[in-house]
């Protein structure tokens, strides 16, 4: 029997994955986004092409969570969104976010990310009324979910980012 090797912190997933400068990655998320905009000009439109962007980013991203985290299977989808949460989004974006807002159930939950780096720097005009900037992060966790066979419902039971 191989030996147990225990999961990973946050800080040292964080550490053990190339990154690129926050800002870098910031204003370049932004101007994808204003692309997007300009592009596709229904507000809508562009939510839409976020998430599937999030989507497939998030197929890809789950195996090499996988690799480097070391976690085990988790036994309920709580403890899912607390991997999510805590090691996650700090391997990732190097943030940790709180799971909040459960239904009853137990399969609908809010990620607060009390600092978001996608939106340092960013000014939303009147015009962009709906925009779910950071729906590309719903996105990567739907992707991640749907690989490790884990049933995303968007709408009435899921999970919203705010």
């Amino acid at each position: 029997m191989p030996p147990l090797t225990t999961p990973k912190s946050g800080d040292a997933l964080f550490a053990s994955v190339d990154r690129v400068n926050a800002e870098l990655f910031t204003l370049t998320y932004g101007a994808i986004v204003r692309q997007l905009l300009t592009d596709l000009e229904e507000v809508e439109e562009v939510n839409k092409q976020l998430d599937q962007m999030g989507y497939n980013i998030g197929t890809r991203l789950v195996d090499e969570f996988l690799a480097k985290s070391n976690v085990s299977r988790c036994v309920d989808f709580k403890e899912t969104a607390d991997v999510i949460a805590k090691l996650g989004f700090k391997m990732f974006l190097g943030v940790t976010a709180t799971v909040t807002n459960w239904d009853a159930e137990g399969t609908s939950c809010s990620f607060v990310l009390e600092d978001n780096p996608l939106v340092d720097f960013v000014e939303l005009p009147d015009t962009c009324q709906g925009l779910q900037y950071c729906n590309v992060l719903s996105g990567v966790i739907r992707g991640a979910l749907e690989m490790i066979a884990v049933t995303w419902y968007y709408g009435t039971s899921s999970i919203c980012l705010t």
